[in-house]
């Protein structure tokens, strides 16, 4: 290991530390927040694009894998932040909050599937060497076929990766900034591009060792100092069963509050209307229609002010223009007030293992059987995709050696487990302060934060006065799990600074995930589709500079899609562990163990496994069938919701690839001492 970049990073982050100690002296003297925020932000992408420019190359050896020069240490730590993405930094600890026990299974799937990759697949790679996933596919089965298919794949999973990492950009600068949430996406996007731009994977490895050590501070600190606040101690992960007592009291209080029921009976009676509207929809949506127009003319005729006409007016264009529309659209109405109606603002009690009552009556009983089962179907699809994501894939390539390779994935899940340890009980802390400082808060009283948010997007965090009060009860709030990490230090009462160090946290995780996602896109463009299939004679220099205008052009159709805010972050990655699950686990795994597999074999097997997953994300998760014109209810196979379409594909494609493979012709001998080579001793 070089001490020259001990050395380095050690000053790195000694200077970190000291900026934000500067910057929180600087706000006991009146430094206003917009600065505060700017200053993060400018200081913290200013260090990424420095290190950027400072590692730009052409060579594709260090484009492609950073000169397979990365020591162990410092790749656990790069893969570590090419991990950490937006999803773990801001999505982990606010599903944990709203989902309880059923949370773990993240912890659970992305842990084990690093077990996956160093039992399974990273020596293995890292011997074979070359650049990317498509290029193991391309020779262990041969032909293009198989190349082709990786690429595209890779390319698919990798997108909507980014696109919510773009997304977490966008919703943190505009918290640090206060800068429209569109323009956020796109000032954010100039952090990911300086780097992964000019130096490939050289830079991004560099960039993502620094931007670890500003993500993993910026968790830990806010956490441990609200642990002190709660417990006296700094230690949360070791003290936080004692806070999950108190909110377990705290929620039996909670079930039997008259507040807090008069609430779930507002929203009781708002289903049930939206019941009776649904017992004869044409006949109700002519009525509506009939009621609107003469709101209107009643406005009109009386010269009420300009303001009423446009409000009524709006609502009347707003109304379904069919009765099928109608009926999706009041189905969904009645589905999401009755998920307000239910306790605890539809959170499961945080120490329940699973929802339902394995002893209680058929439906609870049903409810108990499909909980576990959801569970557990995560949990397979969290590791077989983390096992099958090429960009974490190819950090692996960039190791001197098959053993620093083995070295590099214990240290990155060492690395991970900083912060997958920690996310359960800043969870439970969070939680405990809403139920016993923020509850029963007057409205009038309110911290300023939450209009604040409210004003970057009301579906991240709303609150409205439903039993009319004037007093804060925890069905009245509904808040998205995308916020629950940045809104802890306000939540807490802990000087700004504290809530501008997460918010760079933050940044940092989803700039470091969305440089090695866009490398991987362009690698997949560049390298295995334009110089291996359409230009094998293509220079160095051409295909580096071919690498850098693709990624660009991605860079930007990614933040266009992440503009329009599609879907939560927290959906968007586990649809993509589910794709790349089903996409590359089979046919790598099977390519590597089994002589037998085939190019038609792993050809069919991606084929069918991408098939079935994505069939069923798009024919079961509400807003994809919105979208696709899909009326009515989905129907759900066993019960598994879309987060977890990869328990389908992924046996599937194995079932593709034995079968064909079986059928077909075997590989060729070329192809066949290629794999004796990639399990022989020289592991070591």
């Amino acid at each position: 290991m070089s001490p020259q970049l001990n050395r380095i990073y050690a000053w790195y982050t000694l200077g970190f530390v000291l900026f934000v100690l500067a910057l929180a002296l600087l706000e006991r003297w009146g430094l206003p927040k917009s600065w505060i925020g700017f200053s993060f932000l400018a200081a913290t992408v200013g260090v990424y694009a420095g290190i950027g420019l400072l590692s730009r190359t052409t060579d594709t050896d260090e484009y492609y894998v950073a000169g397979r020069r990365v020591p162990a240490l410092y790749n656990g730590l790069a893969a570590g932040a090419d991990w950490m993405s937006a999803a773990s930094f801001i999505g982990m600890a606010g599903t944990l909050y709203l989902s309880g026990y059923g949370g773990l299974a993240f912890v659970l799937g992305w842990t084990g599937g690093f077990c996956l990759v160093a039992l399974c697949l990273a020596p293995y790679l890292r011997q074979f060497g070359q650049f990317t996933i498509p290029d193991f596919l391309g020779a262990r089965y041969g032909g293009r076929a198989p190349r082709l298919i990786g690429a595209a794949a890779a390319i698919l999973v990798s997108f909507i990766y980014v696109v919510a990492q773009i997304y977490g950009v966008g919703l943190i600068t505009s918290r640090l900034t206060g800068l429209a949430f569109e323009i956020g996406v796109f000032v954010g996007l100039g952090g990911v591009l300086v780097c992964s731009f000019l130096g490939g994977m050289r830079a991004v490895t560099w960039t993502q060792v620094a931007q670890y050590i500003v993500l993993i501070v910026a968790y830990l600190v806010p956490v441990a100092w609200l642990c002190v606040e709660q417990t006296g101690l700094p230690f949360p992960q070791l003290v936080y069963g004692y806070q999950l007592q108190q909110i377990s009291q705290r929620e039996q209080q909670l079930l039997v509050d008259p507040l807090e029921l008069q609430v779930r009976e507002v929203f009781t009676q708002r289903a049930a209307s939206f019941e009776h509207k649904l017992q004869d929809v044409p006949v109700t949506l002519a009525r509506e229609r009939i009621q609107a127009a003469r709101q209107v003319a009643a406005l009109k005729a009386a010269d009420a002010p300009l303001a009423e006409i446009q409000a009524a007016e709006k609502r009347q264009a707003l109304l379904p223009r069919t009765p099928a529309e109608a009926r999706d659209q009041w189905e969904r109405a009645q589905a999401a007030n009755e998920a307000r109606a239910l306790p605890l603002a539809g959170m499961p009690p945080h120490a329940q293992a699973f929802a339902g009552d394995p002893d209680g009556t058929p439906p609870q009983r049903l409810q108990f059987d499909e909980s576990r089962r959801n569970f557990l179907a995560l949990v397979f699809c969290l590791m077989v995709g983390t096992a099958g994501l090429p960009h974490i894939l190819m950090r692996y390539y960039t190791t001197p050696t098959v053993r620093e390779a083995r070295e590099s994935v214990a240290w990155s899940l060492f690395f991970i487990s900083l912060l997958y340890f920690t996310a359960p009980a800043l969870a439970v802390m969070v939680k405990y302060e809403v139920f016993n400082h923020l509850v029963g808060t007057p409205f009038d009283q309110l911290p300023a934060w939450i209009a604040q948010w409210t004003r970057v997007d009301p579906g991240l965090l709303s609150v409205s006065d439903v039993n009319g009060d004037g007093v804060l009860q925890l069905g009245e709030m509904r808040i998205s799990s995308d916020i629950i990490m940045l809104v802890t230090p306000e939540l807490a009462g802990l000087p700004y600074v504290v809530s501008g160090m997460v918010a760079a946290g933050g940044l940092a995780a989803a700039l470091s995930t969305a440089d090695g996602l866009l490398l991987t896109i362009s690698a997949a463009l560049s390298h295995d589709i334009y110089f291996r299939v359409i230009n094998p004679t293509a220079t160095t220099t051409r295909r580096v500079t071919m690498s850098k205008a693709l990624l660009l052009v991605t860079a930007l159709a990614a933040a266009a899609i992440a503009a329009q805010k599609p879907a939560d972050i927290l959906f968007m990655v586990a649809a993509a562990f589910s794709i790349a699950g089903a996409a590359f686990f089979p046919a790598l795994v099977l390519g590597i163990f089994w002589r037998r597999a085939n190019a038609w074999g792993a050809v069919t097997g991606m084929l069918v496994g991408l098939g079935v997953t994505c069939y069923y994300i798009l024919s079961t998760h509400p807003p994809l069938r919105l979208a696709l014109g899909l009326l009515g209810p989905p129907q759900l196979w066993w019960g598994i919701q879309p987060i977890s379409a990869g328990l389908f594909g992924v046996p599937a494609g194995f079932a593709a690839v034995f079968l064909i493979s079986w059928l077909t012709p075997a590989p060729k001998p070329q192809q066949v001492v290629m794999l004796g080579h990639l399990r022989s001793p020289p592991l070591a």
